[in-house]
């Protein structure tokens, strides 16, 4: 299920986003009310989303959350659109803004961009729902922004040109997504299909191994990939170790995904400073001869 932000009326739900004008004050009636406001809505909708999930999500779910009526709402919010925006927008608050130097290196990059990496894993483990909203079309809220102003200047710290934070941008989000989703899906399943990995794997192992005797020769490269790639179990067990297979699967792709990617930002700020450091001149002549080269081979 995708959903997409930014389907209300534009200027309505920035203006609700930036807090850009005064919430209409609720309708008065019969004997004292609590005031509905909109911070109170957007919470009780994330309420309704973290425990039922994006397909429970209603005016009338959030309206019986607050012990109000779904018309009741609408003074301060106009549709289910625009609560959406506000309610992706308002849980990406929690993340954090600043992540303090190493006080051994403060030249490290790593460690705060590993810690922004896990930060938001979590987040979003926490926020299954938030992985449903596209990221086609971004909700434009100011906690949005803040979180990628982190990130952009985490990114920053490694010296790289702004073309290529950029790029690494639209390139840690989709890491940091993908293993929260299967860590989200991994903890949902049993739930959602009434089978535990245990029950689901053994059926279909068991199945296989009878339909397809020559499975090993046919595939010969994912069988030798789960012979030998298979992560032995920490020695002091516990821990990571004594979470379901698929979740602990997850986690450990997501550790070693992104260390190879920052292994990779390393040689992209070392080939970068090597091509500093050569004089133009030179730069030119090496590409004037690859030029002869190439002509003379043609």
């Amino acid at each position: 299920m995708v959903v997409f932000a930014g389907q209300g009326d534009a200027r309505r739900s920035l203006s609700l986003l930036w807090r850009a004008e005064a919430a209409a004050p609720a309708r008065g009636g019969p004997g004292p009310k609590p005031r509905l406001s909109v911070d109170a809505i957007v919470a009780a909708a994330v309420a309704v989303a973290d425990e039922e999930g994006m397909a429970a999500l209603s005016m009338r779910a959030v309206g019986d959350q607050l012990g109000r009526t779904a018309m009741a709402l609408y003074t301060h919010v106009p549709g289910k659109s625009e609560l959406l925006d506000l309610m992706y927008d308002a849980v990406h608050a929690e993340l954090p803004s600043a992540y303090p130097e190493s006080e051994s290196d403060p030249d490290d990059w790593r460690a705060p961009l590993t810690a922004w990496a896990g930060e938001v894993l979590e987040f979003y483990v926490r926020h299954p729902w938030v992985l449903q909203v596209s990221q086609a079309r971004p909700v434009l809220g100011p906690h949005e922004y803040a979180n990628l102003d982190t990130l952009v200047r985490l990114l920053g710290a490694t010296g790289l040109e702004a073309r290529t934070v950029r790029r690494l941008v639209g390139t840690l989000f989709p890491l940091v997504q993908g293993s929260a989703r299967t860590v989200a899906d991994a903890r949902r399943a049993a739930t959602a299909t009434g089978s535990s990995d245990e029950e689901w794997w053994a059926a279909r192992s068991a199945a296989l191994t009878e339909l397809v005797p020559d499975f090993a020769e046919r595939f010969p490269a994912v069988i030798a990939l789960e012979r030998d790639g298979t992560p032995e179990p920490h020695p002091e067990g516990g821990g990571e170790d004594a979470l379901p297979y698929p979740e602990r699967e997850a986690r450990e792709t997501f550790r070693v995904g992104l260390g190879v990617l920052l292994d990779g930002i390393d040689a992209a700020r070392a080939a970068q400073d090597a091509a500093r450091a050569t004089p133009k001149d030179a730069r030119g002549k090496n590409a004037q001869g690859d030029t002869r080269k190439g002509a003379r081979k043609a």
